[in-house]
């Protein structure tokens, strides 16, 4: 399922984005400009930047004079940046070789490189967030991140755990996925100075769709196509992560199959992996874990009830069902 079409004012946003992403880039030194050209020329499906601006104009960004310096753009680029960082800081933690259908840039320039560049996005990221001049989003943008560096912390800690259980599994996906996608979209709030009801609606509103959006993530780890999803079917066995399919075979499998999946946790390894597939078939794992993906996506839709009506408000709702229905 493609990205859902986007508002005309949203798709000029985009484009002023990605100059900005171009201007913002650009380093003397070389191989930041080398490994950045390369991330960025990889594409991406830009939800969490698009959802700040849907929110953002949604809420009337743009009708007033105050909003002529275009800070939703400069937001929506950090916010991009912020993404960017965390995936090449997780491709080196996690060991991964392909991502959006391409060699990973640890893969192509070195675990180092790729740290380091991450680096010096998030730290651009910071320099452009402060030409805002809003101590509340810098305070937004600073807590988000260091939740996500939480949140990583805690999936390295569940990693070869097969003992993790679903409360675990759902907090370290509020902390690592959903944080930014609620801060995103918060933002939008904060830039209209909505009233506080309607800045909570709009978190609830990221943070429930950024949840349904790694719940499916993880599903397509086990149902999708390489081609498709950009990167190896399985990997999420192979680094030994005990993601919801699995946590949900553990829990209503046979003996056996409760065990092959205990095993292939603990040593992360994909020896067995028919014979899980197999497993997760037969529980309704998948089934189990778009149910809860569903779920998600309800209550951020409802929480769009503080949102006037209109097209930015209806595209809202668009991309919260395609969180659910992506098949990439």
């Amino acid at each position: 399922m493609r990205t859902p079409s986007l508002p005309p004012a949203i798709v000029a946003d985009l484009a002023d984005m990605d100059r900005l992403i171009g201007q913002r880039l650009r380093s003397e030194v070389v191989l930041v400009n080398t490994v950045a050209d390369y991330i960025v020329g990889a594409g991406g499906k830009r939800l969490r930047p698009v959802m700040l601006l849907l929110s953002a104009r949604a809420l009337g960004y743009g009708g007033r004079p105050e909003h002529a310096a275009a800070h939703h753009v400069l937001l929506a680029t950090v916010v991009e940046f912020i993404h960017t960082a965390t995936l090449l800081h997780d491709d080196v933690v996690d060991e991964s070789e392909l991502r959006r259908g391409r060699q990973t840039a640890n893969a192509a320039f070195g675990n180092a490189a790729s740290v380091l560049v991450g680096d010096f996005l998030y730290s651009r990221a910071f320099q452009m967030m402060v030409e805002v001049d809003r101590m509340q989003v810098m305070r937004i943008l600073a807590d988000a991140t260091n939740t996500i560096a939480e949140g990583e912390v805690l999936q390295l800690m569940n990693c070869n755990d097969p003992d993790v259980d679903e409360e675990r599994y759902l907090k370290v996906i509020r902390y690592k996925t959903a944080r930014l996608f609620e801060a995103a979209a918060r933002l939008g709030a904060v830039l209209c100075d909505a009233s506080s009801e309607v800045e909570e609606a709009a978190a609830e509103y990221g943070r429930r769709i950024g949840t349904a959006f790694q719940l499916i993530d993880d599903v397509l780890d086990y149902s999708g196509v390489t081609a498709d999803i950009g990167k190896n079917v399985g990997d999420d066995l192979r680094e030994g992560k005990p993601t919801l399919p699995l946590i949900h075979v553990m829990r209503h499998g046979a003996p056996e199959q409760r065990e092959q999946v205990r095993e292939a946790i603990r040593q992360g390894h994909t020896e067995h992996f028919d014979a899980i597939m197999a497993a997760i078939g037969s529980t309704g794992a998948l089934d189990y874990a778009r149910r809860r993906a569903r779920e998600e996506v309800d209550a951020g839709r409802a929480a769009l009830e503080h949102f006037p009506d209109g097209e930015h408000r209806s595209a809202l709702i668009a991309l919260a069902e395609h969180a659910l229905e992506r098949d990439r």
